[in-house]
C-alpha cells in the first residue's frame, strides 16, 4: 500500500471515529498516534517519539509538550495536540513558546483532523505566525500528501523541507489574497488593472466603472473554466456509458449559470472564509434555483438562491422541517444582510 492510500485510510478512519471522542486523550489515541505511525514512526519507542517532552521556559521547568519526534537523539519536531472539536487558532502561541526554547526546526499543531506544520522562515529560531503547510484529513488535496510525504520518516531531510516551506507558505498566502480579491475587488486590485486597459484619469466614477467590470471579468473566467471542465467531464463520461450521458448533457444544456449568479457565489464564499476554509465551499446550479454547499454534499445545504427573475430575487434557507424560508432582495448587496444567518448555518455543520 503506498503512502497516499495509507493517508486515505487515515482520512476515513477520522470520520468514522471522531463523532465518538470525547478528550483530547482519546484524539491522540484514535487520530494522532496513528497518524504519526502513518509517517513511519514507531509510538512506542522512545528513541524516535517521545510523550509529554519536557521543554522548560525560563524559570518555569518541567513543561512538557504532548509529543516530540527524535533523530538521532534530538528532537527535530515538536507536536501539540487538541481535541478534535477545538479551533486551533486558539493554541498555536502555545505551540510558540515551546518551539522557540527548543533545538526543533519544525513544530506541528493538530487536532486530529486540521494539522498544522510550522518553522522559522522569517527569523531564525522563532516560530513563524503562519503554518507553512495545513492538511486537513476531511479534505485531502493531492499536491498536499505530496508535501506531507516529505515529513515521512523515510524521507525526511530538513534541507529538502525547508527548500520548499517558503514556497508553500507564499503561495498559500497569494492564494487566500486572490480568493478575497475575487469576492470582493479592492481598489488598489481594480486600479492595477484598470490601469492596463484605460489611458485616462482613474476618477471616483471611473472606479465603480471597473470595479463592476472586474468583478464580471472575474465571474465570466471561472465559469468558462467550469464551463471547460464539465465539458471534458462529460465527454470522459460518454466513453463510459453514452446512452446516460446523452441523458445528462441534455439536462445540462438547459441549465445555464451566469454572472450574476457567480457573483453571489463569491459573495457567499467571502462572508463564510472566517468560518471555513473557501476551498470546502462550492456550488451546484440547477434550472430553477443556484444552491451552495459545503463539501459539495447536498445534506449541507447553506442557502439557495432565486436570481433568474429581475423583479424576484431571493435568497432562501431550508429550515429544520426541510421547508423553504424565503427572502427577498432586491440586488446581490441583500445577500450580505444575511451575513448571520450563513454563518450560523455553517457553525451548525462544523
Amino acid at each position: 500500500m503506498d503512502f497516499k492510500d495509507v493517508i486515505k485510510q487515515l482520512s476515513e478512519r477520522v470520520e468514522k471515529l471522531k463523532d465518538n471522542l470525547q478528550t483530547e486523550e482519546a484524539t491522540k489515541n484514535a487520530l494522532i498516534m496513528p497518524f504519526l505511525q502513518a509517517m513511519g514512526y514507531d509510538v512506542f519507542n522512545p528513541l524516535e517519539v517521545v510523550p509529554e517532552f519536557t521543554c522548560d521556559i525560563g524559570t518555569k521547568k518541567g513543561e512538557k509538550i504532548d509529543y516530540a519526534i527524535l533523530k538521532e537523539g534530538a528532537p527535530i519536531m515538536l507536536i501539540e495536540c487538541k481535541h478534535w472539536q477545538q479551533d486551533l487558532t486558539l493554541h498555536d502561541n502555545q505551540l510558540l513558546r515551546y518551539f522557540n526554547v527548543s533545538n526543533a526546526k519544525f513544530g506541528l499543531l493538530t487536532n486530529g483532523i486540521i494539522y498544522r506544520f510550522y518553522t522559522d522562515l522569517v527569523t531564525p529560531n522563532k516560530m513563524d505566525e503562519k503554518p507553512f503547510l495545513e492538511i486537513d484529513l476531511t479534505d485531502l488535496r493531492n499536491n498536499q500528501v505530496d508535501e506531507l510525504k516529505k515529513f515521512h520518516k523515510t524521507y525526511f531531510d530538513i534541507d529538502n523541507i525547508l527548500s520548499s516551506a517558503s514556497e508553500l507558505k507564499y503561495t498559500s498566502e497569494l492564494k487566500a489574497i486572490l480568493i478575497k480579491e475575487f469576492a470582493n475587488p479592492s481598489p488598489e486590485f481594480v486600479k492595477l488593472l484598470a490601469k492596463q486597459v484605460y489611458d485616462g484619469l482613474i476618477t471616483a466614477k471611473i472606479l465603480d466603472q471597473f470595479t463592476l467590470l472586474v468583478r464580471k471579468s472575474i465571474a465570466n473566467h471561472i465559469n468558462d473554466i467550469i464551463s471547460e471542465r464539465l465539458k471534458t467531464a462529460l465527454k470522459t463520461d460518454e466513453s463510459d456509458d453514452a446512452q446516460q450521458d446523452a441523458e445528462g448533457s441534455e439536462k445540462e444544456d438547459k441549465i445555464i449559470t451566469t454572472e450574476e449568479e457567480i457573483e453571489a457565489y463569491f459573495i457567499v464564499k467571502s462572508i463564510l472564509r472566517s468560518k471555513i476554509q473557501s476551498e470546502r465551499i462550492t456550488y451546484r446550479d440547477a434550472q430553477s434555483y443556484f444552491s451552495v454547499l459545503i463539501d459539495d454534499n447536498n445534506r449541507k445545504l447553506i442557502c439557495r438562491l432565486y436570481l433568474n427573475s429581475s423583479t424576484n430575487k431571493q435568497i432562501v434557507f431550508v429550515g429544520d422541517n426541510k421547508k423553504e424560508i424565503k427572502y427577498k432582495i432586491q440586488s446581490l448587496d441583500g445577500i450580505y444582510s444575511f451575513s448571520e444567518q450563513l454563518l450560523n448555518i455553517v457553525e451548525k455543520y462544523i
